[in-house]
């Protein structure tokens, strides 16, 4: 393990000025093609809390939690708008909020997509090699904060540790003071585990450097054994989310082209792993709303507030389509899961304003939403299963190329006065994109460099299903 990890090295000297200044990367040092840089990544569960919009439906996915879920958050509910002194306290309140909390995590950089053809061989690898590191006694722990301030035992400590791990020259071990080659082996640890290259060593970056080399096999081994008999179709453009990652990739001549923030499902709701491909970007979507959140969410809202499904525009339909009155339903039974509950489009619908149509059997898919204020916490696991995209317009617009518009292309300028319309629009795209959601908390590209995120679904100590991957496989649809 003394290979340095030499492209996060060389990504850290393109991005470091613009991260220090907390500016968006040039897109020239990325790619060819210019890959948005976005909002902060996820990371473990902590003060976060999970919100309702985007839920998929009751169809499969992994229910079981692996660790309490945290409380929904009302202000990911469907919007409804309050009186505008209360609405401008809440919101300077939040953005208080905000401001104080310290953010320590960001969306990869690295225009290597997080899964390629090549990834579950280099994974399965760099496991085998993280499992001789571990056999030879691991890696010492970090006692406490390091800093440019530093010296002595704490710095020799944490040399000797970058080293075993490749982001530090094994030359450079010997010296006990905190210097330019210390700063930037701490950067690139930071950059292979989604957090924001400081160069100090606390905080997120002290809890990851702790994790013991044990741990980060047995994360590297069940990754690749999630995606090893993966079929997925890697075609020029295709569409990746890596849900521990929290981020989604769009993909172009195996390169990311574009990378976005992402909120994925809680535990409790946990994003799938599948595959499909992209059929439609709906525009001004309604939201069929699923049963368990009938049973589970909307009748207790009910039950303490006769307003809420008119308040957040949500109609009751029979069997026939014929809209039912609120009030024919008695809220102390079950009985308006027999009904179909339809959010209406608009600024308050839980979907925003665009879906991304992905038919599959799970009932995911990725779309827009009205919660965006999400984006900006460093834990982002609150859906219900859907994944909700920052910079939506812009995925669209990528997967919409070459799609003609009424008058022209349907570039993010077309797309929002179509959306101003409120008139439903469905558009497809030139070619179906293949898609699919994989689980990888930990992973290595094709040169060698090893990443790792969290493992808040629990996945890495349960083996997969025989079939989890022919499940996830794309269907094959006529274009």
């Amino acid at each position: 393990m003394t290979r340095l990890h030499t492209s996060a090295l060389a990504l850290l000297f393109a991005i470091a000025p613009a991260y220090a200044q907390d500016q968006a990367i040039p897109p020239s040092v990325l790619s060819p093609q210019p890959m948005t840089e976005q909002a902060p990544a996820a990371q473990p569960p902590g003060t976060g809390a999970p919100a309702v919009d985007a839920p998929r439906t009751d169809a499969g996915g992994p229910q079981t939690p692996a660790a309490s879920a945290p409380a929904p958050d009302a202000s990911s509910r469907p919007t409804v708008k309050l009186d505008e002194p209360k609405a401008q306290k809440g919101k300077a309140a939040k953005t208080e909020a905000r401001q104080k909390k310290v953010r320590e995590a960001a969306v990869s950089l690295d225009p290597e997509p997080s899964f390629q053809p090549g990834t579950a061989a280099a994974t399965k690898a760099a496991a085998e090699k993280y499992e001789a590191l571990a056999a030879a006694g691991g890696w010492p722990s970090i006692d406490g904060d390091v800093r440019p301030e530093t010296t002595g035992a704490p710095v020799l400590a944490l040399r000797q540790r970058l080293a075993l791990e490749g982001d530090l020259e094994r030359e450079s071990t010997d010296s006990d003071v905190f210097d330019d080659d210390l700063t930037l082996a701490i950067k690139s640890f930071q950059l292979r585990v989604g957090l924001k290259p400081t160069g100090i060593v606390a905080g997120a970056t002290l809890t990851a450097i702790n994790v013991p080399a044990a741990a980060r096999a047995r994360q590297l081994a069940a990754s690749a054994a999630r995606i090893e008999m993966s079929k997925f179709g890697f075609e020029d453009r295709h569409v990746v989310v890596n849900i521990p990652s929290a981020a989604v990739e769009a993909v172009e001549n195996g390169q990311v082209v574009r990378r976005y923030t992402a909120i994925v499902g809680d535990v409790a709701h946990q994003s799938p792993q599948v595959s499909a491909r992209i059929q439609e970007v709906n525009l001004n979507p309604t939201w069929t709303i699923p049963t368990s959140i009938i049973k589970n969410e909307i009748i207790p809202k009910m039950q303490k507030n006769p307003n809420y499904l008119t308040r957040a525009k949500i109609r009751i339909l029979d069997g026939r389509g014929n809209e039912i009155d609120p009030r024919r339903i008695d809220w102390k039974t079950q009985k308006a899961a027999g009904y179909t509950l339809r959010q209406d489009a608009g600024q308050s619908n839980s979907l925003g304003f665009i879906r991304i149509n992905m038919p599959n059997k799970e009932a995911v898919y990725l779309h827009d939403t009205p919660a965006r204020g999400k984006f900006d916490e460093d834990y982002r696991f609150l859906s219900h299963g859907c994944v909700r995209v920052e910079g939506v317009y812009e995925l669209a617009e990528w997967l919409l190329k070459g799609a003609k518009a009424p008058d022209g292309a349907w570039d993010e300028k077309a797309m929002r006065a179509k959306v101003k319309t409120k008139e439903r629009t469905d558009i497809k795209p030139v070619k179906q994109v293949p898609v699919i959601w994989v689980y990888l908390t930990g992973w290595a590209s094709d040169e060698g460099t090893v990443h790792f995120r969290d493992d808040v679904y629990g996945l890495d100590n349960v083996s997969p299903a025989p079939d989890e991957q022919a499940r996830a496989e794309p269907t094959r649809a006529t274009q």
